[in-house]
């Protein structure tokens, strides 16, 4: 055909976007260009992956290469797209040395993004990672395994695994020292993992507390059960550079001038859109530096599309274009262009920045607008009440303390946001606030849901609506 549909990245928008146009159409020729190995994997799997709770990399994949061509798309690993052109409608394809060009009828870039430590000096010595795909996952796992004990066919993954990297590793004496720069979800995640191996673990966060995105209630227990774990925090420390024996990491330096010597590192201070391949076209980027979409995932450019971590999104509360690299929204709006693509026009919907992170037995959620400078900054007058209430009913053995913290507008009583923390149900209950932002909620309406109630689950007065009480009266 003429005017097939281009994806340009394998993983969450592109393969849902693949498969949902041919489902919607048969007919249409589906084209899928994947620069590395690994197709539809679960990033969030992967600290998982590390700390052995999953044992194989197949594992982590929830549509492997034969599956997508069982459906029809033409998958080609192992292709990378340098280029587009979009008046002529082709992308510039690079693969085993040959370029070569592929004309489009609908384009979706779907890059993804890529891990951020360029800006640490000494990142590329032996021994310090990023966690941003499954071939880094297997590498550290390997380097933190016994050489007597490596086997390569161990961690799966078939063809698409970097043998060569994780058997160089394989062959090293682990580690036992170990440092984490940065204390976002990726640091805290590993820090759980390094510890599961018996690793000395430091965590090095720049900030007052780890995940600050989840405000300071979450910040503080998640400091508190940290260092309960034998994690040693050092908070309000800026890592500068890495110092390393034969190429080999030995040491790190603060700006602080602290220094401690490590034999591995772990760099996980935020990740960035990949973008790049669209500099020079008249696709236009948003102000997170992400490719502005509409509310079908378009761009600035007829028949181009962009989705996944590369990609704006409009937010629920705000109505402003965000930037939320996770994978729901990115599994969500490759669907919704899949469908578009195909005949049946989808909006992409919006996003909350709804989140969840494990810090070994805590459990944490956020969603929606929680700092207060930011719900200003959108024209709201924020308040916020945190209480503490009980994750069941008091009777019933397992219940222990959550913690909830809800923010809404002071003249309206519309619902902005929310932060949950505690070691028993507590994560999965950020969905009932999320839920509420979808609906634009305010706090009145939030205190009057009927959600469900049995002793083992939760008290007469789940812990979200007493903290929708306590902040509608203080709204009253």
């Amino acid at each position: 055909m003429s005017d097939p549909f281009v994806v340009v990245g394998g993983d969450a928008a592109g393969l849902s976007a693949a498969s949902k146009c041919l489902r919607t159409d048969p007919d249409r020729d589906v084209v899928v260009f994947e620069k590395g190995q690994w197709v539809s994997y679960a990033h969030c799997g992967t600290p998982y992956f590390v700390k052995g709770e999953v044992e194989r990399l197949e594992d982590l994949l929830s549509l492997s290469p034969g599956a997508a061509e069982e459906r029809g798309i033409d998958l080609r690993r192992g292709h990378e797209v340098v280029a587009v052109d979009t008046e002529a409608q082709t992308v510039t394809v690079e693969s085993d040395g040959e370029r070569f060009e592929q004309p489009y009828g609908d384009l979706l870039v779907a890059t993804g993004a890529h891990a951020v430590s360029e800006q640490i000096d000494g990142a590329s010595l032996d021994g310090v990672f990023t966690l941003h795909g499954l071939d880094h996952a297997a590498a550290i796992r390997s380097y933190l395994t016994q050489p007597s004990a490596f086997d390569v066919a161990a961690l799966g993954g078939g063809d698409a695994l970097d043998e060569a990297v994780a058997e160089r590793y394989g062959a090293m004496k682990p580690p036992e020292t170990v440092a984490i720069v940065g204390g976002g979800y990726v640091g805290v995640e590993m820090a759980e993992a390094f510890a599961a191996w018996d690793r000395e673990v430091h965590l090095f966060q720049r900030g007052p507390r780890p995940v600050p995105g989840f405000g300071e209630a979450v910040g503080e227990a998640v400091t508190e059960h940290l260092r309960e774990a034998g994690v040693t925090l050092h908070l309000e420390e800026e890592v500068v550079r890495l110092r390393g024996d034969d190429d080999h990491v030995s040491g790190l330096v603060c700006e602080s001038g602290a220094e401690l010597a490590i034999d591995a590192a772990l760099v996980g201070i935020g990740i960035r859109p990949n973008t790049a391949l669209l500099d020079g076209t008249p696709v236009e980027f948003g102000g997170s530096g992400a490719v502005a979409t509409d509310a079908y995932g378009g761009t600035s450019v007829d028949d181009v599309y962009a989705a996944g971590d590369v990609a704006e999104m409009p937010h629920m509360v705000t109505g402003e274009p965000t930037w939320d690299p996770l994978g729901l929204p990115a599994n969500r709006a490759g669907r919704a262009i899949g469908s578009t693509v195909g005949g049946d026009p989808t909006p992409i919907g919006g996003v909350a920045n709804t989140a969840m992170v494990k810090a070994f037995d805590l459990e944490c959620g956020r969603t929606g607008v929680i700092d207060h400078e930011r719900a200003r900054e959108a024209g709201f007058d924020p308040v916020s009440k945190t209480i503490t209430a009980g994750s069941r009913s008091g009777y019933y053995p397992g219940a222990a303390e959550t913690t909830v913290t809800l923010t809404a507008d002071r003249s309206t009583g519309r619902l902005l946001g929310g932060t949950i923390v505690g070691t028993d149900q507590a994560a999965i209950r950020i969905d009932t606030i999320a839920t509420a932002l979808g609906g634009e909620m305010t706090v009145a309406e939030l205190e009057q849901q009927d959600l469900g109630y049995a002793p083992p689950f939760s008290p007469v007065w789940d812990p979200v609506l007493v903290a929708a009480k306590v902040l509608n009266g203080s709204l009253s």
